[in-house]
């Protein structure tokens, strides 16, 4: 009986050094501490989409085409990383015309494309309101059975 305990409690504690490790290397391993920590200066979270501007702004999904033809925020444009120039000369009328805010999201919560994105963005076209949106697009659909 010792000895299956012993055993028992072996295998769990390798299980969990196998789950820390993926999860240490996991491109989409969900970001704990992300909801705790207040937003950045260029985050905004969707409550303040929601009041401050009522839900008007301009969306752009920073993810890759074949995620973006899955599924993505209505009326969001893609513009990411891979075909940056060309997603943005086709939207640049819309950008440098709108007074909307955009907002900026991407395919997890740890996910950087959208950042990117935006100084990439933001060096080409001087928006005034430009954001990325905190939790990116689990934050949202997250935020669609409230």
């Amino acid at each position: 009986m010792k000895q299956a305990i012993l055993q028992a409690s072996l295998i769990a504690l390798l299980a969990g050094v196998v789950a820390a490790a993926v999860y240490q290397v996991h491109p989409r391993a969900p970001a704990l501490y992300l909801m705790l920590e207040p937003l950045r200066s260029d985050e905004v979270g969707l409550k303040e989409i929601s009041e401050r501007w009522k839900g008007d702004v301009v969306w752009l999904d920073a993810r890759p085409r074949d995620q973006f033809n899955l599924a993505h925020v209505p009326g969001a444009r893609l513009l990411n990383e891979q075909d940056f120039d060309n997603q943005l000369l086709e939207m640049l009328d819309i950008l440098q015309t709108t007074t909307k805010p955009v907002i900026l999201y991407c395919g997890g919560q740890k996910c950087e494309a959208s950042r990117h994105v935006r100084e990439k963005l933001l060096t080409m076209v001087p928006l005034e309101n430009c954001f990325v949106l905190k939790g990116g697009w689990p934050a949202w659909l997250a935020g669609q059975g409230k």
